[in-house]
């Protein structure tokens, strides 16, 4: 045994380094440095890379900022995070299924597909049509001109044919076999269109009735497992945090006032044009460029204190300046035809005058130095404390933002969501109202909840169920009694009072009855006139039916054909989701966004 010791201790040595810098170097830990070949995820075995998923979070995020002229907060910004995330997730899902089943596309097809089916987008480009329609000559003129080549376009259509002509040739064969009978059809038909008016007594069970019902573990534990993916939740935290308002004073107000009645009088006067002011002086990041255009069109394109004052200017005239949600603003008519207008705008936002801003920066900047992502929730507390800052606490929930004083708090409940460990503080991050710096004081993860979590719910849920088969005898006499009598008379005996639905369908909500339910069935199964009894969750419903309308079978035959293409077209579509939804479901999926974003935010402060 001495002999190969010293083997054994080098085997040791090597095993125990080269484990360490395996675990170390490839993230397993969480503790690599995220780089261009960091994985974000896995399906089924194949890498997303996490450069991919941030090029991609990247340009839905520009689009989303050139959208709305301004820039996105954390919430918005995570919200765009996830939904790159999935569609790398489906792209990856929809190329595996491609190779399962045999699925590809020839370079024919795609040429075919570009010059004869073109893009959606192609058919309202005005390059394109003659009179107002899409020209196919003019189209294919295009597609064989070197400017198509110069501008990259086949490149462009080459690549959205290779994804679009397999995903149609799946969702084709997902959706071959999708029909509807003429009797399926006819009982829609009915569903939509039959109608009744009921009178009822609605015997619910006490608090005290309910309380006293008895649930065993086991019937919880038992209902937990049938229906567990109804207790899926999203993720849940409290954060603590502190703000600098950043909130303008009426004296920033006026003086944005008067600033738009400066630049007015510059372009009434003829120093500047309304474009060159709008180039320097907008605030619209999407128009202010181009010179404040906003396009032509009717009524019905901007928010209405924006639209008064634009459709009573003359053309070429200027307006005064006018307030709505995003700012003020000053609108000038370009070109009126008809009920169209073609207009254009110079924004100004009211912000904090220079030295105002100037207090506030600062102040954030001590607040930023003093808790600088700490990790101890002392510091937090001591940060606070130091500047006479007011701590507030709030109940947040994934993919909603937080609230506090009826206004979002931007970015809070982003941050709290992208994997800080309990008792770290944020960077200070900011919106147009103020700079905040939360804490993350607990975290419950999102996703289908452990039963222990949920009992106590399904425990009132069943307790209100037994309580309700409690009722179902008094529910039989107030019957006997009003077939002998009348619902009215039996009613006022039993001290209940009678309700009246009003007219309803099998498929809406009644109030009183509920959605969808043996009660609603019960109105459309007993005869005009009659007295039955049904029994929901929530209520034994003794009922007097008072009218029904049913459809006719010569309605339905009027319009059957149009029906059936959009039920078809419905169901096709119900298919390729539902297909969708259960590949997704069934994949192996391992996500890495967590720990990904705790190690950039280990990274930013080294």
């Amino acid at each position: 045994m001495r002999g190969v010791a010293k083997w054994i201790w080098i085997f040791v040595f090597f095993a125990f380094v080269g484990g360490f810098l395996l675990v170390d170097m490839s993230g397993l830990v969480g503790q690599a440095p995220v780089t261009a070949s960091t994985v974000v995820a896995k399906v089924n075995g194949d890498e997303i890379p996490y450069l991919r998923w941030e090029n991609l979070t990247r340009t839905m995020s520009q689009q989303q900022e050139q959208q709305t002229g301004r820039s996105l907060n954390l919430d918005e910004r995570r919200a765009i995070e996830d939904q790159a995330f999935d569609q790398l997730v489906a792209e990856l899902l929809l190329q595996q299924e491609y190779e399962k089943r045999g699925i590809g596309v020839t370079d024919q097809e795609i040429i075919n597909a570009a010059r004869y089916a073109p893009p959606p987008q192609f058919y309202q480009t005005e390059a394109f049509q003659t009179d107002g329609r899409f020209d196919p000559e003019k189209y294919q003129r295009f597609l064989g001109s070197s400017s198509a080549r110069q501008q990259g376009l086949l490149a462009q259509l080459e690549d959205y044919y290779r994804n679009e002509l397999p995903r149609a040739k799946l969702f084709s064969q997902l959706a071959s076999d999708a029909w509807v009978s003429d009797e399926r059809l006819f009982q829609m038909y009915r569903d939509e269109r039959d109608s009744a008016r009921v009178s009822f007594v609605a015997i619910r069970p006490t608090p005290a009735e309910i309380e006293a019902a008895q649930v065993t573990d086991a019937e919880a534990k038992a209902h937990y497992d049938k229906y567990k993916d109804r207790f899926e939740r999203p993720g849940r935290a409290v954060v603590s945090f502190m703000s600098i308002s950043r909130v303008p004073s009426a004296a920033d107000t006026a003086a944005t006032v008067a600033r738009l009645r400066a630049l007015r009088e510059e372009i009434v006067s003829g120093r500047s044009t309304f474009a060159e002011v709008a180039i320097r002086e907008s605030m619209d990041t999407v128009s202010g460029p181009t010179g404040g255009e906003l396009g032509r069109g009717p009524r019905g394109r901007f928010v209405p204190e924006f639209e008064t004052a634009a459709f009573v200017l003359r053309t070429g005239e200027v307006s005064p300046p006018v307030k709505t949600q995003f700012g003020w603003h000053l609108i000038k008519a370009t070109e009126r035809k008809g009920d169209t207008l073609a207009l254009s705008h110079i924004l100004l936002r009211v912000t904090q005058s220079d030295s105002a801003a100037t207090l506030s920066d600062r102040a954030a900047d001590r607040l930023a130095s003093a808790t600088a992502g700490a990790s101890e929730p002392e510091r937090f507390d001591e940060a606070a404390r130091s500047s006479g800052l007011l701590v507030t606490q709030l109940a947040v929930q994934e993919g909603q933002p937080a609230r506090f004083l009826a206004r979002e708090v931007g970015g809070v409940s982003g941050w709290a969501f992208s994997g800080p460990q309990v008792g770290e503080t944020s960077d200070l991050f900011d919106d147009e109202f103020a700079y905040y710096v939360a804490r993350l004081d607990s975290l419950t993860p999102g996703g289908v909840q452990p039963f222990a979590t949920v009992k106590e719910e399904i425990v009132g849920l069943l307790k209100e169920r037994k309580a309700v088969e409690t009722l179902v005898a008094r529910g039989e006499a107030l019957l006997a009694d009003a077939r002998s009598t009348s619902l009215e008379a039996a009613a006022t005996r039993a001290g209940q009072r009678v309700e009246s639905s009003g007219s309803f369908t099998r498929l809406g909500f009644v109030n009183g009855l509920g959605y969808y339910n043996e009660a609603v069935g019960t109105a459309f199964a007993a005869p005009v006139g009659s007295l039955a009894m049904a029994t929901t969750a929530e209520a034994v419903i003794v009922m007097r039916v008072d009218a029904r309308t049913e459809a006719t079978r010569a309605e339905f035959e009027a319009q059957k054909a149009m029906q059936r293409d959009r039920t078809v077209q419905a169901l096709r579509e119900q298919k390729v989701r539902i297909f969708l939804e259960n590949l997704r479901r069934e994949a192996k999926i391992v996500d890495r966004r967590t720990e990904i974003n705790a190690a950039l935010r280990r990274q930013s402060v080294q």
